[in-house]
C-alpha cells in the first residue's frame, strides 16, 4: 500500500541558511494492507517528520514515497484530493485539531461540504452516527459540544470516525495516546488493532517500545533520522541487536536498579562523528570498533525479517 523509497528530509538553518540539518536521512520501509508498523524513537528522531512527508505536509529532500504505485509527490489537484480522502492523519494534541469557537463536530460538517455535497444532510447524518458508533461514542451524548467540553479521548475518537468517513485506507497515528490516561489508551489502541482486521493500515508513531510491541507487526527503531533496526516487532523485542535498541529496552524502569544509576548510562556522551555510525557517541556496545567512527552502517540481516544498521553487532 505505502512504499517509502531512500527518503531525506533536510533543513536550512544557521545565518542565512548556510547550514544544513538532516532530520530524516535515506529512510526506506513499507506497509502491506491491513498492517500496522510501529515507528519508534526518542523525542528528535525525525518520526514526526516522516509523517509529515507522507501527509504531504512538508516535502521531501530527496526520495519518493508512493501510496498505490503513484509517487505522492506529483499528486495535484483532483488527485491530491483523492490522496487525502484516502489517507489522514491523527496527532498527539487533539485539542489543538479544533478550533474552540465552533462545536467539535464541524469537522464533520466540514467534510460533508468539501467531500460529499452531493449527500443530503438526512443521510449524512446517519453516516456520521454510524462512524461515531464503529468508535465506541454514543452520538446522542458527544454531538453539539464545544472541544473543551470532551475528553482528550473523545476529541481522538472524533478524528478516527473522520478518517472513515472518508474511506480512509491508511492513517498515519502520530503519538496518538501520549496525552490521554491509561484506561483511554487501552482503548484507543483495541480500535485500531479492530479497524485493522477491517483493512486499515496504520504507522503508529511512539516513543513507547511497549506500545508498539502491543500494537504492531512490524517496528522500525528510528535514532537521528536513521533507521537502525527494523523487522517483525516480535523478534526485535525478544532479540533486540543494536545498541540503541537495547537502550530502549533498558529505559522500561526496574525494581532492582535506582532510575538515577540507569540515567547516567543513557545519558552518557562520546565524541561526536561526521560520518560515522548516528549512535557512536552514545554506544556502549562491547563489539563497538575504532570503523564506526568513519563507517555509516548499511541495514544487514540478522535473522529472517529482522535487519540492524551496525557494523559491530552479533546477532
Amino acid at each position: 500500500m505505502l512504499k517509502i523509497e531512500d527518503i531525506t528530509k533536510t533543513y536550512k538553518t544557521g545565518t542565512f541558511g548556510g547550514k544544513d540539518l538532516k532530520a530524516v536521512k535515506n529512510v526506506s520501509f513499507d506497509i502491506h494492507d491491513g498492517e500496522i508498523v510501529s515507528l519508534i524513537g526518542e523525542s528528535g528522531s525525525g518520526k514526526s517528520t516522516i509523517g509529515k512527508m507522507i501527509l504531504r505536509l512538508i516535502s521531501t529532500t530527496s526520495g519518493k514515497i508512493y501510496f498505490n504505485d503513484k509517487d505522492v509527490s506529483l499528486l495535484k489537484d483532483s488527485e491530491l484530493k483523492e490522496y487525502y480522502r484516502h489517507v489522514q492523519g491523527v496527532f498527539q494534541d487533539p485539542f489543538s485539531t479544533y478550533n474552540p469557537i465552533f462545536k467539535a463536530d464541524r469537522i464533520f460538517s466540514v467534510l460533508h461540504e468539501e467531500f460529499f455535497p452531493h449527500i443530503p444532510a438526512s443521510e449524512w447524518k446517519g453516516r456520521v452516527d454510524t462512524a461515531l458508533k464503529s468508535v465506541g461514542m454514543n452520538p446522542a451524548h458527544v454531538l453539539n459540544k464545544f472541544p473543551h467540553q470532551l475528553s482528550g479521548g473523545q476529541l481522538q475518537r472524533f478524528l478516527i470516525a473522520r478518517a472513515l468517513l472518508l474511506d480512509t485506507k491508511f492513517l498515519v497515528a502520530d503519538e496518538i495516546i501520549s496525552m490521554l490516561d491509561a484506561s483511554t489508551r487501552i482503548d484507543v489502541l483495541n480500535l485500531l488493532s479492530d479497524l485493522r482486521s477491517k483493512g486499515l493500515s496504520v504507522l503508529f508513531i511512539t516513543h513507547d517500545l511497549s506500545l508498539g510491541y502491543y500494537i504492531s507487526e512490524r517496528a522500525v527503531i528510528l535514532y537521528k533520522g536513521s533507521v537502525v533496526e527494523i523487522g517483525e516487532t516480535k523478534k526485535i523485542f525478544d532479540n533486540p541487536v543494536h545498541p540503541y535498541t537495547r537502550m530502549l529496552m533498558s529505559c522500561v524502569p526496574r525494581l532492582d536498579k535506582k532510575w538515577q544509576d540507569v540515567e547516567v548510562e543513557l545519558t552518557e556522551k562520546k565524541p561526536m562523528t561526521a560520518n560515522g555510525c548516528v549512535f557512536y557517541e552514545r554506544c556502549h556496545s562491547e563489539y563497538k570498533l575504532d570503523e564506526c567512527a568513519h563507517q555509516s552502517p548499511a541495514l544487514v540481516e540478522v535473522e529472517p525479517n529482522h535487519s540492524v544498521a551496525c557494523v559491530c553487532c552479533k546477532g
